[in-house]
């Protein structure tokens, strides 16, 4: 997919202010942050010309010429993609048992890229992929309350009772299962369609709140994560986050 919604491919570069020096090691891959540390202190990293064996000094990544062994060091490019997935796709990129991945939607080129959290085989919506660990981490972790949103189709009538259930929340398999807020869109006796919204990220935690409750799940799809909509999107198809997004996405949960 070369274009969406007449927006070219582009390379989302981080906005950069200044960065400890053993984290940019890290970040273009000359070695692990605590190895890094360690270069620096062997005198082997030099900032525009002068060797800097000082721990925590910070350089701009785009303006200082950083060297290791006489060699230059280039930040890596970071990339975020927002993936509408489909049902019947895994996030890894390989799979023991031959099912359909992600990654098959991506170009090749991109083959480096890990999802940002995960959806099951039967789930859909939106999903992020990045070479940029802090953003993973930044969306993942259950200390930042990332919000992410959900529509879920189950055969039976949800009541307001089963919502006050999830906000409440269900232990389950050792685990507490909680929604943040929930609301019925449609329910009858034949079918109800329900928006919840999670700040924590489970495994299987929607599917797991449901079930506990007896229902069976028709479909699940994730239409939002922090300030980012699924939107239009077409399902299987993908696009760059735009800088806003990311940084909102990257800004502390109100």
């Amino acid at each position: 997919m070369g274009r969406l919604e007449g927006r070219p491919i582009c390379f989302i570069v981080q906005e950069y202010m200044e960065v400890r020096l053993q984290k940019l090691l890290a970040d273009a891959g000359i070695a692990s942050r605590r190895a890094s540390e360690q270069v620096i202190l062997e005198g082997r990293v030099s900032v525009n010309g002068k060797v800097v064996q000082t721990l925590g000094t910070k350089v701009d990544p785009l303006h200082d010429r950083v060297s290791v062994d006489g060699r230059p060091v280039k930040p890596k490019r970071k990339l975020y993609l927002a993936v509408n997935k489909p049902e019947g796709y895994i996030c890894s990129s390989d799979d023991p048992e031959r099912r359909k991945t992600v990654h098959a939607l991506l170009p090749k080129e991109w083959s480096n890229l890990h999802s940002v959290g995960r959806l099951d085989y039967y789930s859909e919506g939106l999903i992020f992929y990045t070479n940029d660990g802090e953003f993973a981490l930044r969306l993942t972790h259950p200390r930042y309350g990332v919000r992410k949103k959900y529509l879920v189709t189950v055969k039976g009538e949800v009541t307001l009772e089963h919502v006050h259930t999830f906000k409440k929340g269900i232990f389950h398999d050792g685990d507490v299962l909680k929604a943040e807020s929930g609301r019925i869109l449609k329910s009858n006796q034949s079918h109800s369609l329900v928006e919840l919204t999670l700040t924590e990220g489970k495994n299987r935690e929607v599917r797991r709140m449901f079930e506990s409750l007896g229902f069976e799940i028709e479909r699940l799809q994730r239409v939002q994560i922090g300030s980012v909509k699924l939107g239009q999107l077409p399902r299987g198809k993908w696009r760059t986050l735009t800088e806003p997004e990311i940084k909102s996405l990257m800004q502390p949960t109100v």
